[in-house]
């Protein structure tokens, strides 16, 4: 995230709302491909030195995105997960595509992925949208308008906790080895302070779960940036808190430079009490554990 810059102007409000409709169209027709591209073999291979996966599934949902964007955006520029980033004369604007949240889900048989897009203005989101095609629900978000889904308008706030102990959605970036000090204490506080440690492996989903109030919060170390706008932009707009691991308010703008962020999110004051158990953790020491 970049901190100390400002929006030199609003985004065109009619921009904006002819994106939304773009967005969610785009989502839910690469969504459709990926449901019915799973009948056939998947093809798997290794992405990076990381762990990370591509299948035939992530290139076809990027390209059916891509096309939606540059025929009713040709200026904007994009940065998509698979293919990078494609410049545009309009800079200020740039699309952030992340065509299959969940690949290595999809690679051992899981059905837990999702589609997201945003839209960011000056380096802002603006635009949010998550798709998750097991069950054809939608959530998108505007700045400044509100989050909603498949039945409304998203009020993360609106909800009770009467759990004793918070259920935790964890995110680590895949540039995070088994032996980092700092995720080993992070997972061993929190497992010890939580009711439940949930990993989904698809980040937009944890997202979502946080911003209906399924869970209580979500903590990501070093998370990657591409699916954090989409995400993060209807957390924001339904009413959860996101802030670093100090507590401070994260920035809102996205700088694809970032080597990763970390960041908290929750209702009420399950931020602070993360940041709490941040600090705790980093008295935290793991013995005995192969490196």
């Amino acid at each position: 995230m970049r901190s100390g810059e400002i929006m030199n102007e609003a985004p065109d409000a009619a921009v904006v709302a002819s994106a939304t409709d773009i967005a969610i169209a785009a989502a839910e027709e690469a969504g459709a491909a990926i449901r019915a591209g799973l009948r056939e073999a998947l093809q798997v291979r290794a992405k990076g030195a990381d762990g990370d996966l591509v299948t035939q599934l992530d290139l076809l949902a990027e390209d059916i995105i891509l096309r939606r964007l540059r025929e009713a955006f040709p200026g904007h520029a994009i940065l998509a997960e698979e293919s990078g980033r494609h410049g545009g004369a309009q800079d200020s604007w740039c699309w952030v595509v992340d065509p299959l949240d969940g690949t290595n889900n999809i690679a051992v048989g899981l059905p837990v992925y999702s589609v997201g897009i945003a839209l960011c203005h000056a380096g802002t989101p603006v635009v949010g949208v998550v798709h998750e095609p097991t069950t054809d629900r939608t959530w998108w978000a505007v700045r400044g308008g509100g989050a909603f889904g498949p039945h409304g308008r998203i009020r993360g706030l609106a909800r009770e906790r009467k759990r004793s102990a918070p259920t935790l959605a964890w995110l680590q970036g895949y540039s995070v080895g088994s032996a980092d000090p700092v995720a080993r204490g992070l997972r061993l506080t929190l497992e010890a302070n939580a009711r439940r440690v949930i990993q989904l492996w698809s980040p937009l989903l944890c997202w979502m779960m946080v911003s209906r109030g399924d869970i209580d919060g979500f903590v990501g170390y070093r998370a990657g940036v591409i699916d954090l706008p989409a995400g993060s932009l209807i957390a924001r707009e339904s009413g959860i808190r996101i802030t670093d691991f100090d507590g401070a308010p994260l920035d809102e703008r996205i700088d694809p430079a970032d080597g990763g962020v970390d960041f908290l999110a929750g209702t009420g004051e399950i931020p602070h009490d993360l940041a709490l158990l941040v600090k705790s953790a980093a008295d935290v020491r793991v013995s005995g554990l192969a490196r």
